[in-house]
């Protein structure tokens, strides 16, 4: 991965998390075990810190920054949808962030919380654990229920899946000419697509 220290200080990456090799880390970031960061994915630790807890993901081609002084984190668990942008924020322990949600400084998202996809959620918001927070300037729907809450345990699974997966068998290769025979389908075990119950 393209990883760069500024001003003497180094990115860290647990040995158990996975970082694409495209994806950006610079200066203070950590991520931390067991951690996916996907595809294109940029990490700016050049103001602010950032911090991705145990077990957390961001997907193909978030963003992560912040003003000097701040923390950007993503709590334990936290999983955040492809093009995501995340600045000076803090997104709970078990949360999601949408795709191509946008939430901004000094916002946190709380344990358990959906932001939906595309949202922007303003400066400085805040809200209860376990909220359904949609639109733009986003907003507290309502409370999810716990089949929301466990959907949304059960994806963030899969990334932790993944991650082990990419650690074991991801490699670079150059592409084939023309589809094999019998080609195979890729066996990611349990993780057959369902109905999100979010309405």
């Amino acid at each position: 991965m393209p990883c760069y220290r500024i001003d003497g200080v180094t990115p860290v990456v647990d040995p158990t998390a996975y970082v694409h090799p495209t994806a950006v880390l610079i200066g203070d970031v950590q991520v931390g075990p067991g951690c996916y960061v996907g595809p294109n994915a940029s990490l700016r630790g050049d103001f602010g810190r950032i911090i991705l807890k145990q077990g957390s993901n961001l997907q193909d081609t978030c963003v992560m920054h912040g003003f000097p002084g701040t923390d950007t984190v993503i709590e334990t668990n936290g999983h955040v949808g492809h093009g995501a942008v995340l600045h000076g924020c803090i997104v709970g322990e078990d949360a999601l962030i949408g795709m191509n949600a946008v939430v901004m400084d000094g916002a946190v998202i709380s344990a358990r919380c959906i932001v939906a996809a595309t949202a922007f959620v303003k400066a400085n918001f805040s809200c209860e654990e376990a909220s359904l927070i949609v639109g733009a300037p986003a907003k507290v729907l309502r409370r999810l229920s716990d089949e929301e809450i466990a959907w949304k345990q059960e994806g963030t699974g899969a990334y932790q899946r993944l991650t082990e997966r990419c650690l074991e068998s991801l490699e670079l290769c150059e592409p084939l000419g023309q589809i094999e025979a019998n080609r195979p389908r890729i066996d990611a075990g349990d993780l057959k697509p369902k109905q999100k119950p979010v309405t």
